[in-house]
């Protein structure tokens, strides 16, 4: 359970699979969902695909897919993520594991699913780029990887408002800003001369203001597909979800979607939410929103919330990004209510070192003559370790997998700034 700190204890999740086990009966969710949108430019996309069969045959094993691509400078790199990305991080996934397994491997499968995307579309060399918001639904384990400024945002039963999601704008984080300069990228606003400078930061050469994304072939291998993954688990109480693009987020609060689509079934709640967006900023650019209510069986009313014993700003603090520094706690909040929502993974960083290593629950995640991203098979003598040329005496040893194919390597050495990359991305100019 969360702490009421400004870091947080996660809980494992055989743990709390266990518990449902301990049941005489495992109820899942009924998923209920909508979507709506305002086009500007064309260029925001959703894919939607529920009761997905997780064992072929097998009715029960079933998961939802919820995802929003926000592109930019074109929809090529939105229309190629939609069509590929949930396969890849499928096929990123061991064969024959179990439920528990399943949804542990899944943060590990989709940073993998998430470059190998963003690899094979440079191939095409095409210069457009998209943000990812993808959501994955196993029975009250949702499992959220994000990369750009779309967002996800779940509310609990009880009102307590999560984040789902990172904000990989250049503007929200020094230590972004910083993991850029060092890969060989530049950051500043833009100059209209004369020492005058507007706008947000920007990564240069390209101009876009984002850190991480999908595509942007123009800008540089440091703008990287490596998402932030969030893995929380509801009580069986449910909630809602909330995944927009930018369109909404840049006019309207995560309170004030929430409310202004209160009681609203999914998809009149979803317009609605483009409806307030769109009042309050005008239609500046593509304005889209998914809504997704997880409830509890036979149970279709929209979720009723009640009013709030305590606020949410306290909440919100929980699921921003963990604390280095631990913080005590005044006596009057020990017996502050028990937190419905569980987190039991988060991790945000953009290097594959540490997004792929091998010290992880599920004995096989990687195969020893496999790409760790790709998963084309490797030759004995020719897999790289993900830990090769690492200077740090507590990462494993460079002969410790999991292991890289050639090329993958050189993208990972690239989005490290360690080599440029292919077809001279750096020496572009901007968008």
């Amino acid at each position: 359970m969360l702490s009421k700190s400004g870091g947080h204890q996660t809980v494992p999740l055989s743990v709390l699979l266990k518990r449902e086990l301990a049941n005489e009966k495992i109820e899942r969710p009924e998923i209920t969902h909508g979507q709506a949108s305002q086009s500007k430019k064309g260029e925001d996309l959703t894919f939607i695909k529920t009761e997905c069969q997780r064992v072929l045959g097998d009715g029960v094993t079933t998961y939802s897919v919820f995802a929003l691509f926000d592109g930019h400078n074109g929809s090529a790199a939105a229309i190629y993520a939609k069509e590929n990305l949930l396969n890849n991080v499928l096929n990123a996934i061991p064969q024959d594991l179990n439920s528990e397994e399943w949804v542990a491997a899944l943060p590990r499968a989709l940073v993998a699913g998430f470059v190998k995307t963003d690899k094979d579309f440079q191939e095409r060399a095409q210069t457009s780029g998209t943000t990812v918001t993808f959501v994955i639904i196993e029975g009250w384990v949702l499992t959220v990887a994000s990369v750009g400024d779309s967002r996800g945002v779940l509310e609990s039963a009880e009102g307590a408002i999560y984040y789902l999601s990172a904000d990989h704008r250049l503007e929200c984080s020094e230590e972004e800003r910083e993991r850029i300069t060092a890969s060989g990228g530049e950051v500043g606003r833009l100059n209209t001369g004369g020492g005058t400078e507007i706008g947000p930061l920007r990564c240069w050469p390209g101009g876009l203001c984002l850190s991480r994304s999908i595509g942007d072939m123009d800008v540089g291998e440091y703008i990287v597909p490596v998402p932030h993954v969030k893995q929380v688990k509801l009580s069986s109480t449910g909630g809602r979800l909330i995944v927009s693009s930018d369109g909404v987020w840049d006019a309207i609060s995560a309170e004030t979607a929430f409310e202004c689509c209160r009681g609203m079934p999914p998809d009149a709640a979803a317009s609605q939410i483009v409806k307030e967006a769109v009042q309050v900023k005008g239609l500046r650019d593509d304005t889209t929103c998914i809504v997704v209510d997880i409830l509890p069986p036979e149970k279709n009313d929209p979720p009723k919330v009640p009013p709030k014993k305590q606020g949410k700003r306290g909440i919100k603090s929980m699921f921003r990004k963990k604390s280095s520094e631990s913080t005590s706690l005044p006596e009057k909040e020990e017996h502050v209510e028990i937190d419905t929502v569980e987190e039991m993974f988060e991790e945000g960083s953009a290097f594959l070192s540490e997004r792929l290593d091998s010290k992880y629950p599920v004995c096989n995640m990687f195969k020893l003559f496999v790409c760790a991203v790709c998963q084309a098979e490797i030759k004995p003598c020719e897999g790289i370790s993900i830990h090769s040329g690492t200077t740090d005496l507590k990462k494993l040893r460079p002969w410790d997998g999991p292991f890289l194919c050639t090329s993958c390597h050189v993208k990972k050495d690239a989005m490290e700034g360690k080599r440029a990359s292919r077809g001279s991305r750096y020496s572009s100019g901007s968008d």
